[in-house]
């Protein structure tokens, strides 16, 4: 007696079916889909044997390609099924405002982007830091809240990558390097007056965007809080710098991506992108004074201290 589950099971198997030579196209695209981010990976981590015409790479590229076709050729029923239903999610997610079609591909393409051009990471961050200096003074002096302060944050946004579509996930990061770009690409370094250290408030700095270095962590710190960012500052010796909150490693794949492809290609061409992972697994993007794009190099990389400003 046949099992009326599995009876039910192969009628919609049928219904599902797609005909050929329609099933082997979707195969295909499927196997290039898997093969590309699984051969970087290997191409990069595997020792180059310096090949002629690079023979190795192909053969590699190759063997790739028909493990995938082999695998995906005898589970096509149940990958099709799989695919119908993950398209309809998407379906209903892009519809309703939810994880749609925009967001695969904004994760596929940074994922990819992140395995040739990886951000690179420096030390972590521990918990044993000293105290950090003029901790309570520097803290008052970020006055986010300020009308100036936050007018300022504004006007950046407005000026700065308005017309960047998509990375709805990412909107407040975005809009953080817009007051990155307008602070740094007009900051002026001016020393302290000697024998005294001057600190000054956010919203006394606006008006000649000028300072040494713990002025623009002020009001670089005080300007991204004042939108919804996290910031802190990071005391080393002799230098105080303000990094911004990204989120995971993840998280970090795209804003790799967003940095070197749409927000800062020029600036950051052939550059590495710094941060730094804390204790937690948090990332910290650079944004000091002399860094031309968020991540830009550290000044200063041994780290005494850290104020975070949630």
């Amino acid at each position: 007696m046949t099992n009326p589950f599995f009876s039910r099971f192969r009628q919609w198997q049928e219904k599902l079916a797609i005909p050929n030579p329609w099933d082997k196209v979707i195969i295909g695209i499927l196997n290039l889909l898997l093969t590309i981010p699984v051969f970087l990976i290997l191409h990069q981590n595997l020792k180059d044997p310096e090949w002629p015409l690079a023979i190795d790479r192909v053969g590699l590229l190759v063997l790739i390609l028909a493990v995938f076709q082999w695998i995906l050729v005898r589970l096509r029923k149940v990958i099709f099924i799989s695919i119908a239903g993950y398209l309809l999610f998407l379906i209903w997610g892009t519809a309703v405002g939810g994880y749609g079609f925009q967001n695969v591909f904004e994760e596929y393409q940074s994922m990819l982007y992140a395995m040739e051009e990886s951000p690179f990471p420096q030390d972590i961050v521990i918990d044993r830091l000293l105290p950090f200096p003029n901790k309570s003074k520097i803290i008052k002096a970020i006055d986010y809240d300020h009308p100036q302060v936050r007018n300022f944050a504004l006007k950046a946004i407005n000026t700065h990558f308005k017309s960047v579509q998509g990375y709805q996930d990412y909107q407040t990061l975005i809009q953080c390097f817009a007051v990155f770009k307008e602070i740094n690409s007009q900051w002026n370094y001016v020393h302290d007056p000697v024998g005294h250290e001057y600190i000054a408030r956010a919203d006394e700095s606006l008006k000649y965007l000028s300072g040494d270095c713990d002025d623009h962590s002020i009001l670089m710190a005080a300007a991204v809080k004042s939108i919804g960012g996290i910031p802190r500052l990071i005391h080393t010796p002799g230098h105080i710098y303000p990094e911004l909150y990204i989120g995971t490693r993840k998280d970090m794949e795209t804003v790799n991506y967003l940095i070197k492809k749409v927000l800062f290609p020029n600036e950051s061409q052939h550059k590495a992108v710094h941060y730094h992972i804390d204790e937690r697994g948090n990332v910290w993007l650079n944004l000091d004074y002399t860094a031309k794009y968020p991540g830009g190099p550290f000044m200063k990389e041994e780290i005494l201290s850290a104020l975070t400003l949630n």
